[in-house]
Parts: C-alpha cells; structure tokens; sequence
C-alpha cells in the first residue's frame, strides 16, 4: 500500500506588466484573449459560481469564487491526471493599477497530494504562464 501524505505550500508572484489594469483583466476574463497564454479552457463562464475546464494530459477545474471588474479574480481548483486527483489550491490574483502600468499579484494556496505535485513545480510553470502573458500583453 503507498503512504498517502499531503504537503502544504503558499507562494506569491508578483509581476509589473505595461498595460492597464483594464487589459490585463480582459486577458484573464476573455477566452480567446486568455487562450493565446494559457492552455485553452474547454468550458470558461467566468462569473461568480462559473467554471473554467481544461482538459488535457492534465485536468484542471476551476470554480471562481469572487470577481471585482479590473481589480480582482478570486477561484478555487483541483488538478488531477487522469482518476488521480493531484493537488486543490485557492487561487487569489490581484490587478492593481502603478505608475507604469499593472502591478498583478498571484497568491495561490495549495494542498499537493501523495507526491503527485510538488509546490515547487506548480510555482514554476505559473512564473512561464505569467512570463507568455506578459508577452501577450506586449504584441497588442
């Protein structure tokens, strides 16, 4: 029998994106907008209560929780490969209007399951995915 375990992690990424808080909340909100950064979402109803799911080599579904227009997008999700539920985070990103643009706050909370995940790597691919939104905001 495997040794079941849970390990708990938190992290923060903070990003300084050139663009208003205005687009970087529509790259997030948008489907199509959000699909040229982030795998695209089979089922995106980005609303109070709605659900974001994609579905590929991995599985990731997404309740969203709190919306504040331009400011704030709060979900809850589980992660799992294939009937192996991986990990369940609460996810808080913050949009916040500076000097130069949008400073954005991503805090995410997370349970990470019998190995399955580690923190460490889940950290490690939201930088990548906030780097291409990054270029994305960029091309426009």
């Amino acid at each position: 029998m495997n040794e079941r375990s849970v390990k708990y992690s938190t992290f923060v990424i903070e990003k300084n994106y050139s663009a208003s808080p205005e687009r970087v909340f529509s790259a997030w909100s948008d489907p199509s907008a959000k699909a040229r950064w982030y795998p695209k979402a089979d089922e995106f109803d980005l609303q109070v209560g709605g659900r974001e799911i994609n579905r590929g080599v991995y599985t990731f579904d997404a309740c969203y929780q709190e919306i504040v227009q331009d400011s704030r997008i709060v979900y809850t999700y589980t992660l799992d490969q294939g009937e192996t539920r991986m990990s369940v985070s609460l996810t808080t990103v913050e949009i916040k209007r500076s000097d130069n643009g949008t400073q954005l706050i991503y805090n995410e909370q997370g349970a990470f399951f019998d190995g399955h995940d580690l923190p460490e790597h889940r950290e490690h691919g939201t930088k990548f995915l906030l780097d291409k939104l990054g270029l994305e905001l960029q091309n426009k």
